[in-house]
C-alpha cells in the first residue's frame, strides 16, 4: 500500500499551481472585460469598430504606406480579415490603396488626410476610455504591472 498523501513541497507547489491558474483567469477577464468596454465606446461614441480603430492605428504609428500582407502581420490577423477592414474604410475615404511601383501584385495602404483627422480625434478618446479604466491603479500599481507583464512576455518567447 503506497502513502498517497503530498509533503509539505507537493502541497506548496499544487497551490502555486492553482493560484497561477486563477490568476490566468483573471487576467483573461479583465483583459475581455476592458476589450468589450472599449468595442462598445467606439461603437456608441464614434459609430466605429476595434478592428477599424486598430488598422488605422497600425497605418498611423507606420506614417509610411504598407502592404496588405505587413498590415496583417502587424495586426496578427488574416489577409481576408485585412481586407475586408482596409475595403470598408477606403469606401468611408479614410484610407487609400496604391499599387507597389516595384510589384504589380502589391498594393500598399495609407491614411488620408482625413483618415489622419480622424483618427488623431478617435486615438485622443481612447486614451482617455484607457485612462479611466486603469484609473484605479497607482503610479506604483502600473509599475509594477507593467514589469510582471514584460516579465512573462520575455518567459513566454
Amino acid at each position: 500500500m503506497t502513502d498517497e498523501r503530498e509533503t509539505p513541497g507537493q502541497e506548496q507547489q499544487v497551490s502555486l499551481s492553482k493560484r497561477r491558474l486563477k490568476t490566468w483567469i483573471r487576467l483573461l477577464g479583465v483583459t475581455r472585460a476592458a476589450e468589450a468596454h472599449l468595442r462598445e465606446f467606439l461603437r456608441v461614441e464614434h459609430d466605429t469598430t476595434l478592428p477599424r480603430f486598430d488598422v488605422m492605428a497600425a497605418l498611423y504609428r507606420r506614417r509610411v504606406p504598407m502592404s496588405m500582407s505587413e498590415l496583417s502581420r502587424m495586426l496578427l490577423v488574416s489577409n481576408g480579415n485585412a481586407t475586408t477592414v482596409v475595403d470598408r474604410l477606403e469606401s468611408d475615404g479614410l484610407v487609400r490603396r496604391v499599387p507597389s511601383e516595384a510589384d504589380r501584385r502589391t498594393v500598399h495602404v495609407s491614411l488620408t488626410e482625413a483618415g489622419l483627422a480622424q483618427f488623431e480625434q478617435l486615438a485622443a478618446d481612447h486614451e482617455r476610455e484607457v485612462d479611466m479604466l486603469f484609473a484605479r491603479l497607482t503610479d506604483a500599481d502600473l509599475e509594477t504591472l507593467k514589469d510582471i507583464l514584460k516579465r512573462m512576455g520575455k518567459d513566454s518567447q
